[in-house]
């Protein structure tokens, strides 16, 4: 579907941009968007409030240059996933990370009802001690 696909490639530009009011617009409200087990903010949260509050903001504020660049869109049906590469620099020890992730979207009526991240969490464990 093309236009879950730009609503992905939106999500990820906005996201670089900072512009988190864009990317929260496109999410359901009872979004369920979950982060790896292992992963700093690690489990499930519920809405968009949640997603901002346990994800987003502790991103921008916990690290220094934190991207998520994808690098290919795989569509199916309602389902878009992201491959694609984290970097960043956790502030409080200065240490640096490229971890790759796949991110898992789904979506209902143009909004994005679930996301679920893949990645691996050892290497974002090492720059945190």
């Amino acid at each position: 579907m093309t236009g879950t696909t730009d609503t992905i490639k939106g999500i990820y530009a906005a996201f670089a941009e900072g512009d988190i009011e864009a990317l929260l617009e496109v999410f359901d409200p009872e979004i369920n968007w979950t982060e790896a087990e292992g992963f700093p903010y690690g489990g499930t949260y519920v809405g968009p409030d949640a997603v901002l509050e346990n994800v987003f903001i502790k991103l921008g504020t916990e690290w220094e240059g934190w991207t998520a660049i994808p690098y290919e869109l795989i569509s199916e049906r309602d389902t878009v996933v992201a491959l694609g590469e984290y970097c960043g620099t956790y502030k409080l020890t200065g240490k640096s990370i490229k971890a790759p992730f796949v991110h898992v979207w789904k979506f209902i009526d143009e909004k994005v009802v679930s996301f679920q991240q893949h990645t691996d969490t050892a290497v974002v464990q090492r720059a945190l001690k």
